[in-house]
């Protein structure tokens, strides 16, 4: 029935940081009520604590430290606590309720016993994503549900993995979430392992989604993957289209299944996530109210909301654990990006995101352009110029950030291709790329002749653009449950047949269905649930050629940069029969090798700076490239050293302008005037202003002249010298 207990409606909804509220949970007080505990959980993924009120009625639990039950063995019907809101930033919380009998959790879920709070700044609408082009991912799905790891109960029959079902879509377009209600698809999944309609409702959705992600079902549902390879499957996303969801059964099941839901690609950092690795534990669907792997149907009326299962729902269930602890993960998911198409937006250097685009599969051409050439990568092809048949061009362009050495020329920023307009083509039509057949669907009738569908879908269009002829659906007859009395059992369809029991010669292979409803009339069921024949395989010593499966892909051979991996397998017959490979190599990209800064030789040493006395020269050398990626900083690029030229001549009288009353100021201030040896009567032009720096960072050089005045005829300046001075400038780093 409904929950004795009720709690405090009358709380705020939003929360300011700081604020403290004063909690309490109470129950009715009447005659039919258990003793049972109370406890009072706050679920968030880190904890703050509570206050106690009253001692003599709340306390902590000694298993369970942030939650606080009931101190008395009295009557249990109160409890109070105070709590104060978590710092800013801290998102939600979640508080709850819950009535525990006998290790049994109740009532939680229920009405005014979870209350969730949010701060207000959380009400804003989500941030969008700000990365730029899109990327592409691979989706391997690894089971690790099996009788080893997950012993109670195990199903020995039947076990298995339902075709894998879901899409990269908007923030607008939700497929299946905790606390909200399962679809018609979800729930067909969730029950029959049956993609079908939700594929129907995801292409549905129309520009809300980007990709359809399927995979095979998996008959058993766990086997080494050195005899079946984990199930994976390719999708990319875009600014738009950023979040990945999906769904597949745990069968057989009531309505379990395990998946993803909105899990955002999206960085704050304007890029695109490198790899997600996810451990998963089974959801219950709420359509059905079974508790045990082969629970018989037992709808579930009204609908419950989507939740995870926990150690402690039911005593019968296989995950059950009296002392409460976490469900070991039934599976893990690995999504990992192979490729980014489109200039990329984001302006944090993490050696990650920085990756030059187009990698993995769609391998960019390799050109000459010198190093000292540094440009943004090339813009999307533009749209043909011809919208017929004829002939055209299109174009794409690249922007030149920085030439590092002047004398080198930098190609060029443009980039033609002959094009057709749409539907035509330029070579031969390339053919339909299409996936492998998805399992088939549940039949539709639940006893007798029936019909069910299988399907596979377009993973790549022609390049002319033109339609696939290719069938995407099969139909066939089916049968199930032959009779339909009352006498008579509801068993599923049949499974897979196992494989032939020998690789050469007569074998047999076996298949499984299982009994889902025994008969109305209580009697025994007489249903063969297991089906044995013979298997022919080729005739032993005469095989022409048997190999082991493909091993898992070598690490890159590289730390950084681009570089390759292999797989192998081995021979498993007459090595004089086969042809086939036994080893394949593809290329991999892992983060940017650093880029050690480049420098230039050092220039040769400038004349001194003065041509009597002390004085100083100087050399510089250019930076040619820029550190990237974390390489190696710049050294210096200017040096300077002391340089010493003849002794100064002092002057002569005339030159001081004669007089006794000039000859006290001949000290040191007349030593560093005499800067420059000159032939007596030469007269200097002032020093010109200094010339622009040579460069803008990284340590350049400035010069300013002075020049011997022109004479009148006749007297000449050739025994006078011009002179230049020399001096180091922008030395910061650039």
């Amino acid at each position: 029935g409904k929950s004795p207990f009720k709690g405090d409606k009358s709380g705020p909804s939003s929360m300011d940081e700081g604020r403290t509220l004063i909690i309490e949970v109470t129950a009715d007080d009447s005659e039919n009520f258990f003793q049972v505990w109370l406890i009072f959980l706050i679920k968030f993924f880190f904890l703050f604590g509570f206050q106690i009120v009253d001692e003599d009625d709340t306390q902590f639990m000694t298993n369970c430290p942030p939650a606080v039950t009931e101190s008395t063995p009295r009557r249990r019907t109160r409890i109070q606590v105070l709590w104060t809101a978590p710092p800013t930033g801290s998102g939600c919380v979640i508080l709850k309720a819950s009535i525990v009998q006998k290790r049994i959790i109740y009532f939680q879920d229920e009405g005014s016993l979870t209350i969730r709070l949010c701060e207000k700044a959380t009400e804003a609408p989500a941030i969008e994503c700000c990365a730029c082009g899109t990327a592409k991912y691979r989706l391997t799905f690894y089971g690790n549900w099996s009788e080893k790891v997950h012993p109670k109960d195990y199903p020995r029959r039947a076990n298995h993995w339902s075709a894998l079902i879901g899409a990269s879509h908007s923030r607008g377009y939700v497929l299946w979430e905790y606390g909200g209600y399962a679809s018609e698809g979800v729930r067909q999944v969730a029950e029959f392992g049956s993609p079908i309609k939700m594929e129907e409702e995801i292409r549905q959705k129309g520009d809300e989604v980007l990709t359809v992600i399927k995979t095979k079902a998996q008959w058993p549902a766990w086997q080494p993957l050195n005899l079946r390879a984990a199930p994976s499957a390719e999708f990319s996303v875009d600014r738009t289209r950023h979040l990945m969801s999906f769904l597949t059964m745990l069968g057989p099941s009531p309505d379990w299944n395990v998946g993803l839901s909105g899990e955002d690609l999206c960085t704050k950092d304007c890029g695109w996530v490198q790899r997600l690795v996810t451990d998963l534990i089974p959801w219950d669907a709420g359509t059905d109210g079974g508790v045990t792997y082969e629970s018989p149907n037992k709808p579930t009326n009204p609908q419950e909301k989507i939740r995870p299962l926990t150690s402690l729902d039911h005593p019968q269930s296989p995950f059950y654990d009296p002392e409460g602890g976490a469900i070991t993960p039934v599976a893990k998911v690995v999504v990992e990006r192979i490729a980014r198409k489109g200039e990329q937006c984001n302006v944090v250097p993490d050696t990650i995101d920085d990756i030059v685009a187009d990698i993995g599969q769609e391998e960019k051409e390799e050109d000459d352009t010198p190093e000292t050439c540094i440009y943004s990568g090339w813009s999307p092809w533009s749209a043909c110029s011809s919208a017929t048949c004829e002939k055209g061009r299109r174009m794409r362009q690249r922007m030149l950030k920085a030439q590092l050495d002047l004398s080198v020329p930098c190609p060029h920023t443009q980039d033609f291709q002959p094009c057709m307009g749409p539907g035509c083509s330029m070579e031969e039509p390339s053919t339909c790329m299409m996936s492998e057949w998805i399992s088939w669907s549940a039949c539709s009738a639940s006893c007798g002749m029936g019909m069910r569908s299988r399907e596979r879908y377009v993973k790549q269009y022609p390049e002319d653009g033109s339609l696939c002829q290719l069938n995407t659906e099969e139909t066939e007859k089916c049968v199930v449950n032959e009779e339909c009395s009352p006498s008579s059992c509801v068993v599923t369809e049949w499974a897979e047949w196992d494989p032939c029991s020998v690789t050469c010669g007569i074998g047999m292979k076996r298949r499984e269905r299982m009994v889902k409803m025994p008969p109305i009339d209580g009697s025994m069921c007489k249903t063969e649930v297991a089906e044995v024949e013979k298997c022919m395989m080729p005739e032993c010593h005469t095989i022409p050629c048997m190999l082991s499966p493909w091993s898992d892909w070598s690490d890159c051979s590289v730390t950084c940069g681009r570089g390759v991996r292999t797989r192998q397998r081995m021979l498993k017959s007459d090595p004089a029969e086969c042809t086939e490979e036994l080893e394949q190599t593809e290329k991999c990209m892992l983060p940017e090798c650093p880029v050690d800064c480049m420098v230039s030789e050092w220039s040769e040493w400038s004349e001194c700076n003065k041509s009597c006395g002390k004085g100083h020269t100087i050399r510089t050398r250019m930076v040619k490239l820029e550190p990237q990626f974390g390489g190696s900083a710049c050294p210096e690029t200017i040096q300077r050293k002391k340089c010493k030229i003849r002794k100064c001549r002092p002057k002569t009288k005339e030159e001081r302008g004669g007089g006794g009353g000039n000859r006290r100021r001949r000290g040191k201030q007349g030593r560093d005037s005499a800067v420059e040896e000159q032939p007596a009567g030469c007269r200097m032009q002032p020093w010109s202003s200094w010339t622009d720096c040579t460069k803008h960072c990284g340590g350049g050089i400035q010069e300013r002249f002075m020049t011997a005045k022109k004479r009148a005829k006749g007297s000449g300046t050739a025994g006078c010298k011009d002179r230049k001075e020399i001096r180091a400038c922008n030395v910061h780093p650039c």
